[in-house]
């Protein structure tokens, strides 16, 4: 992957993570760049779903979405993503909402 790629999906997961918490931005151990970035997209996500409430699920489902759509359908982020999306849609029918969130296409 070059560069450009690895800052560009690091500028898109800092900026969740902003958007999602006041926390301050981890720490990241030593070691390979992407698999730094991959550990922190999926804290990223983690952070939006647990977060997730039934009103702002499909707004989650659709950042995260932005973030992996992309991708190919093995990248551990992505597959961590759909996985969520199948949390948040549960959580959304067990709320008692018609469908669960889906990405805008």
């Amino acid at each position: 992957m070059d560069a450009a790629a690895v800052r560009n999906r690091l500028v898109m997961a800092t900026a969740m993570w902003r958007e999602g918490t006041d926390e301050p931005l981890p720490r990241m151990p030593p070691g390979d760049p992407l698999a730094q970035l991959e550990a922190f997209e999926i804290r990223v996500v983690e952070l939006l779903f647990t977060e997730a409430t039934p009103e702002t699920a499909r707004r989650v489902a659709n950042k995260t979405w932005d973030l992996v759509h992309d991708r190919p359908d093995t990248d551990p982020v992505k597959l961590r993503v759909v996985q969520g999306h199948e949390e948040l849609a549960r959580r959304v029918a067990e709320a008692g909402g018609e469908r669960g969130p889906q990405p805008e296409a």
